[in-house]
């Protein structure tokens, strides 16, 4: 048999610089002992999805979909009782009407808060979409047009929580705590799950009532432990993220105590009807098949994270996270501190891409941003970022923040093609 030479073909089909290639196999080599623990974690979350499939009874004819008021939808409520044993929740909300995560936090949001209500995020900002929604940029239909009072208590300059000033910002009006795992369009740490026991604990001494809602868009499946576990009432995410498992081809989840649950349900259809209604469109198999990849999906990413890291590291780039700290989700940011280096690199990961890998993408003033943003996704799902993409903000420091890969091989390869296109550009001196 002809051995199988992986780098030829990334120099012959990909064009990819040999000097690339030589540093790319030492990195990978360094990362080998991440790699295994990876796996061990893939492994274990593998056969949790199994197990909870297995529980629930899933049968083929779940698989039927339902459309206009979709009452008595079988599929969709055992895909919402698999949803629950694995995230070990009371309920979920899983719906191909949610859009977005940031439409699911919406949900939850608009669902549990009423006017003269408190929302105290105390890990700093959130995601910029999220601005919008809370009221903090100007928007119509705004939890603060409907009375609901936002708090923030910014991390301290280690990144530490601000225990004091979060005791102070919670009073008895504080209906709801939210906290973002992830670092969202920030250099700041993503948070791990033992930080987040940690903070919910402190927040439960003070007040046992109030609702904490994790946001875990990009976290699902990083770890073998999920928010719920350790204290979360609600937690928050998109199917075209993590648990879709690059299958879903749309919709957010929202899972946690039933009555909270329920909160969100009526705000998606209406009072009197909650969860009793929305149909499945057929697309179920796929939410199940999604999520019973998603183990493997989400380690195929991550590797694709530990490599860039330790890669653009070796370059001299800071990285966000590096391979010293631990990962809490599937993002990885490298801070080029140069708007043409980000450009560069996203249009490298486009031009790796299995879809529209002829298009090169520019920064656009994109809805619900407040300043222009440049995005890489050729997916084969709109805007999925579990898929191999790459965005970023045009403002300073100038990070790019790179996530997915439906696999480690596609990983890979995106990451070196868009370094090749940095060196090509200009942009990146590599070693002698």
């Amino acid at each position: 048999m002809e051995h199988t030479n992986v780098n030829q073909i990334l120099a012959d089909k990909f064009n990819i610089d040999k000097r690339i290639l030589t540093i790319a196999d030492k990195i990978e080599a360094k990362v080998q002992s991440q790699f295994k623990e990876i796996e061990r974690i893939a492994e274990y979350n593998q056969l949790k999805v199994l197990s909870a499939m297995q529980q629930s009874n899933l049968s083929e004819y779940h698989f039927e979909g339902s459309t206009g008021y979709g009452y008595n939808d079988a599929g969709r409520d055992k895909l919402e009782e698999i949803y629950a044993l694995t995230f070990k929740t009371e309920d979920t909300l899983v719906r191909p009407q949610v859009i977005s995560g940031t439409h699911a936090l919406s949900l939850a949001l608009f669902g549990n808060l009423k006017y003269g209500d408190e929302l105290l995020s105390p890990v700093g900002s959130p995601y910029d979409t999220l601005l919008g929604v809370i009221g903090i940029n100007p928007a119509k239909g705004s939890l603060k047009e409907h009375g609901i009072v936002y708090k923030q208590v910014d991390l301290l300059p280690d990144e530490c929580f601000d225990y004091d000033n979060i005791e102070k910002a919670l009073s008895p009006k504080t209906k709801m705590v939210t906290i973002q795992r992830s670092k969202g369009y920030s250099l700041r740490k993503s948070l791990t799950i033992a930080e987040i026991k940690e903070l919910i604990g402190f927040i439960r001494g003070i007040a046992p009532n109030v609702i904490i809602m994790v946001d875990n868009c990009y976290g699902e499946f990083v770890n073998i432990i999920e928010p719920a576990e350790i204290g979360a009432d609600l937690i928050v995410g998109s199917l075209i993220k993590n648990p879709g498992g690059g299958l879903a081809p749309v919709g957010g989840y929202i899972a946690g105590k039933k009555e909270y649950v329920e909160g969100a349900a009526v705000r998606l259809s209406s009072p009197g009807i909650g969860k009793k209604a929305g149909p499945s469109l057929g697309i179920t198999s796929r939410f199940l098949q999604g999520l019973f990849l998603a183990p493997n999906v989400v380690a195929g990413s991550i590797k694709g994270a530990v490599f860039a890291a330790e890669l653009f590291e070796e370059l001299g780039y800071e990285v966000f996270p590096n391979n010293r700290r631990e990962r809490s989700d599937i993002v990885q940011a490298i801070a080029f501190k140069s708007p043409e280096k980000v450009i560069s690199f996203c249009q490298g990961i486009q031009a790796a891409a299995p879809v529209d890998s002829y298009v090169i993408p520019e920064p656009w003033d994109m809805p619900g941003y407040d300043c222009q943003v440049i995005m890489a996704a050729g997916a084969f799902i709109s805007g999925s970022s579990i898929e191999l993409s790459a965005d970023a903000p045009i403002r300073e420091p100038y990070a790019v923040f790179y996530q997915g890969a439906l696999t480690w091989s596609h990983a890979k390869c995106g990451v070196l093609v868009a370094l090749n296109k940095m060196v090509k550009d200009g942009l990146c001196n590599l070693p002698n």
